[in-house]
């Protein structure tokens, strides 16, 4: 069986949170990117607040504060810095981590409830009232939700401010503002500039409109999708990631397209207020290896565009693709903590960076987990909306857990998504992981690896250790991995994958017939791989330069 239980004690590259603001300013003094996100720091002479890694001349230590958020750093009247743009670093990979209540408050900030729900909607999805909820965001994190929140809306109207011609009273709107007023006095607070003034900028030419083109040249209309650079920290082991959703890619809903290395990856999304139709493309070498292998800003970014039927769904779209990417990681504490183990340190030298991918539709990737991809196929065609304007070969939404409910009741497929519509089983963000993982355990069909799976992906928990055939010695491996079995699984199973296509290219060059056979294990490490089941299912084997980083 699978423990999942969550250390307290975290392992590898971390700050105390609290008291080690000598640490934090030297970080700050060797502009260390690795902290970019992870914490702030604002200089009280200048009213601003920037990244760790910010390239202006580094300030006195008695003039600096430190932020656990962008949002405590603006509530406290400071704004953001121009030049190394603060608001656009990945998010904190200690969301990731944390299944807490200030963790999964975060989570759900994220994907933008406070701005579709108030703060009574957050506070009743964590089973907590109003008032506890912001007493305890702003004892931890120095900023309450509706800060939090404002803080993501500023960043949004940012991005389509510079990256598209919509009004801006639009703007205003999509971006999850009340009002054009409230719109204007946080742009003004939080930028030091007005919204006309940070559209004009981003043309390059002072008065001039973004309405037709951007500062790059190009034509930013709706129609033509947001472009955006999905930042992250560290290196990027790309490679992996695309081949497990090449693999696993539903007809309909998504495709991958390209040679190896510049892979475009497509997909619908099912939004809040609409649809979407999301591309990201596989970074070249650079992006792989981080742009930077120490000091300032190393990591980079996956180049993104989202085509939006309504634009108040950006920052949620934006989440989903970073969730399943996991772009929030933290690579360094990741490879340190696996780098130590002497049956994947040479794995983990040979793949820096290798991500645990989540998902953009957590209870789709539920679905999948359990019936396998030619069956999830069949149920896209017979039942999933199809798109008003299909786009190549994305036809259809991924169907409803309702609609499947109602159309398939029986066997484990009906209590799955019956389940799903009737709230008995959340996914969501803010999930408890352990009320998921015991909701899971009381319905049919659903068996250890299927739960570990839909926990590692649909949860997004770093630290499942793999059942069934995946699993390794219980005794062992609890201790030497944690907090991040979830990676150590990604690393044995790439590494077992590539062993077989490389064993199968030798046999095609001698002229033997290629061997398929499941349970290939790795060379270096001797440990099981994955065997019989694909990613999804049983049945089936410093500054942006061309767009704003979100």
């Amino acid at each position: 069986m699978s423990d999942f239980r969550q250390p307290r004690v975290p392992a590898g590259r971390r700050l105390d949170p609290v008291t080690d603001e000598t640490s934090r300013y030297e970080a700050v003094r060797s502009r260390d990117g690795r902290f970019d996100g992870v914490f702030f720091f604002a200089v009280e002479t200048t009213g601003i607040y920037c990244r760790p890694s910010c390239p202006a001349t580094t300030p006195r230590r008695r003039n600096v504060r430190f932020f656990p958020t962008a949002a405590a750093a603006q509530s406290a009247g400071f704004r953001a810095c121009r030049r190394c743009r603060p608001d656009a670093v990945p998010g904190s990979p200690e969301w990731n981590v944390r299944a807490d209540v200030v963790g999964r408050a975060m989570r759900l900030i994220a994907d933008g409830v406070v701005d579709r729900e108030g703060v009574a909607g957050l506070a009743a999805r964590l089973g907590y009232s109003p008032r506890q909820m912001q007493r305890q965001l702003t004892a931890e994190l120095g900023a309450g939700p509706v800060a939090l929140a404002r803080a993501q809306r500023a960043h949004t109207a940012r991005v389509l401010l510079q990256t598209t011609g919509l009004p801006i009273t639009e703007i205003a709107f999509a971006a999850g503002f009340a009002s054009v007023r409230q719109f204007n006095d946080t742009i003004r607070a939080v930028y030091a500039a007005t919204p006309s003034e940070l559209r004009a900028a981003a043309s390059g030419t002072p008065g001039r409109s973004a309405r037709t083109t951007t500062r790059y040249g190009r034509r930013a209309t709706p129609e033509a999708g947001v472009p955006l650079r999905l930042a992250h920290r560290g290196p990027y082991c790309a490679g992996p990631v695309f081949d497990l959703l090449e693999r696993e890619a539903v007809p309909g809903v998504e495709e991958v397209s390209g040679e190896r290395g510049a892979r475009t990856y497509r997909r619908t999304l099912r939004l809040p207020y609409g649809t979407g139709i999301a591309a990201v493309e596989e970074p070249g070498e650079a992006g792989r290896r981080g742009r930077a292998p120490s000091g300032a800003r190393p990591g980079g970014w996956l180049e993104a565009r989202i085509h939006l039927t309504d634009p108040r769904d950006l920052t949620t779209a934006v989440q989903r693709l970073r969730r399943l990417f996991d772009l929030d990681a933290d690579p360094y504490a990741v490879d340190e903590r696996l780098g130590a183990d002497p049956g994947l340190a040479p794995l983990v030298a040979a793949r820096p960076g290798l991500r645990s991918p989540g998902a953009a539709d957590p209870e789709e990737l539920a679905v999948r987990a359990l019936v396998g991809r030619e069956e999830a196929a069949r149920l896209v065609q017979r039942y999933g909306k199809a798109l008003d304007a299909p786009c190549g070969g994305l036809t259809h939404l991924f169907p409803e857990p309702a609609v499947l409910a109602g159309a398939e009741p029986d066997g484990p497929l009906g209590a799955l998504t019956a389940a799903l519509a009737d709230g008995t089983l959340r996914l969501d963000p803010g999930a408890d992981r352990e009320a998921a993982e015991a909701a899971l355990r009381a319905l049919p069909g659903m068996d250890g690896p299927t739960i570990a799976e839909i926990r590692m992906r649909a949860l997004g928990d770093p630290d499942v250790a793999p059942d069934g055939p995946d699993a390794t010695d219980a005794a062992d491996v609890p201790d030497r991995r944690r907090p991040w079995r979830s990676y150590a699984h990604r690393h044995l199973r790439a590494a077992a994958e590539s062993a077989a296509a490389e064993s199968a290219a030798a046999e095609s060059a001698a002229g033997e017939p290629a061997a398929t056979e499941p349970g290939a294990t790795t060379p270096a490490s001797a440990e099981p791989a994955a065997a019989g089941r694909t990613a999804l299912g049983h049945a089936n084997a410093d500054l942006p330069t061309t767009e704003p980083e979100h």
